[in-house]
């Protein structure tokens, strides 16, 4: 419990209802992208067992400071593209005196048009990936329930990272709560995926769940194998629920300096913010990124100095807003040394893209073998505008061709005397760490070692892509 002033004065009706402008709902029916949100945080990490005090509030603050602050805060967060903020809270919060302004920064976004996800956060002392105790988690969404249930810019989000359960026994908690509060409409209840809200797909397949919203995390700490950019979507494209599912947390080091709309180069945070907020784009996710604002947090997207937002990264805000499909972001196509010869080199295999048998006659099959430096693993590149390149073997002279122009997936490659057709031009786009995926323009698939194999003779085929490491390819002179 805090030790400082708890006394507040202040009187605020337990019911909100929304204005006019708040009565424009989105119903998520197609997806979740216009959740273009931040998290605004406890500089604690908004696990405490006390009062959750945001970043650029204070506890001594009466209820007309707090909502000058808030207006301040929300106000910049808006002029940044954001719509909506995800707030913690817990029993402590809610059940005693700070509730009534806490609430007041509730009521100050909502009547600006903002939508809020307000997150039950477990204590500080437990933490332990469950509810500390079950009654006063009754009593706090009772409370929060009640205030809200009219104001249809207000979601309830049951449990931030419930990784202490089991997938059952996580699904017992989320259906009680349902079952406890039925007039509460499905599509204002936001869960948790399991363990550290990355398992989605097991919340989503349970029909009792149809309708809510799912809550999605992923940090670069979630898995150290990965390292490129097309690594880095598949958390996001794994999911099977895409138009239900928010993204509630990512985030990285904001302060560094580093660019975060430049090349990717050998860099896991650009990779990371990189790929991630690509597929927050292209699948139309909704995204919460971690934080928007908190005090001395590296991640922190914004700082508040008492008057104003400012900005930490303006490379990394012009990505999120790309997330947020607010925003553009130049791709990142490979340039090539004009009469200079490259290997290529699957990410998989260590093996190197190779004319069957050093043949010069056309329709010989590409296959992968251990790079030797023979010119029939040799290959130069021709820019031909948009990242579309020519990529002609140095021993035959001929290009790298889809079989018969095919675009099905499985064919082989091929070489053949190069006429510029689209089946032999091929998009190189730069994910990182030395990698590119080799997309062909005719059929729009992946250059892919079939079947992942690691052997010499493996075949080269086209694809779907998939973001596989069979898929990914290092182009680099021998």
């Amino acid at each position: 419990m805090l030790s400082c002033k708890k006394n507040d004065t202040s009187t605020t009706a337990d019911t909100d209802t929304p204005d006019a402008a708040m009565a424009a709902f989105d119903t998520v029916t197609t997806s979740t992208a216009n959740f273009k949100g931040v998290n605004w945080a406890d500089p604690r990490d908004n696990f405490v067992d006390d009062w959750l005090i945001l970043s650029g509030l204070s506890v001594t603050d009466n209820s007309d400071a707090i909502l000058t602050k808030a207006d301040k805060i929300l106000s910049g967060l808006q002029a940044q593209g954001a719509n909506t903020v995800r707030l913690p809270v817990n029993p402590s919060t809610v059940l005693q005196t700070w509730w009534p302004r806490y609430s007041a920064v509730i009521g100050k976004a909502t009547s600006k048009g903002i939508k809020v996800i307000l997150a039950y956060w477990e204590g500080a002392s437990s933490k332990d990936g469950k509810i500390d105790n079950a009654t006063a988690y009754k009593l706090m969404w009772d409370k929060v329930v009640a205030k809200y249930i009219n104001n249809q810019n207000v979601y309830f989000e049951l449990f931030n990272e419930p990784h202490g359960y089991s997938l059952a026994d996580l699904k017992t908690v989320y259906n009680d709560w349902l079952t406890g509060y039925p007039t509460v409409p499905k599509r204002r209840i936001v869960l948790d995926g399991g363990g550290y809200a990355t398992d989605v797909n097991g919340i989503g397949a349970d029909s009792r769940f149809d309708g809510c919203l799912l809550s999605f995390h992923f940090y670069t700490w979630f898995n150290g194998n990965y390292k490129t950019t097309a690594d880095w979507e598949l958390p996001l494209k794994n999911i099977n629920y895409p138009k239900r599912t928010i993204m509630t947390e990512f985030g990285t080091t904001m302060n560094n300096g580093k660019n975060y709309s430049g090349r990717p180069g050998a860099d896991g945070d650009i990779t990371y913010i990189q790929g991630i907020t690509g597929q927050l784009h292209d699948l139309g996710i909704g995204s919460m990124y971690w934080p928007g604002l908190r005090t001395n947090d590296t991640y922190s997207m914004f700082s508040f100095d008492g008057s104003s937002i400012t900005v930490n990264s303006t490379s990394g805000l012009a990505r999120l807003k790309y997330a947020w499909g607010t925003g553009t972001v130049d791709p990142f196509y490979a340039t090539f040394t004009a009469g200079t010869y490259y290997k290529i080199i699957n990410r998989n295999s260590g093996k190197a893209v190779d004319v069957n048998g050093g043949s010069t006659n056309n329709g010989t099959n590409i296959i992968q073998w251990d790079y030797s430096g023979g010119n029939n693993q040799q290959w130069g590149c021709t820019a031909l505008g948009s990242g579309y390149f020519s990529v002609i073997n140095r021993n035959s002279g001929k290009a790298l061709d889809v079989n018969g122009g095919s675009t099905n997936a499985g064919t082989g490659i091929i070489q053949w005397d190069y006429s510029g057709g689209n089946n032999q031009q091929w998009q190189l786009t730069d994910i990182g760490f030395g990698y590119y995926k080799i997309i062909n323009r005719n059929s729009n698939q992946s250059l892919d070692v079939n079947g992942g194999a690691t052997w010499n003779g493996g075949n080269i085929i086209q694809w779907y892509w998939n973001n596989g490491s069979n898929q990914q390819w290092q182009i680099v002179t021998p």
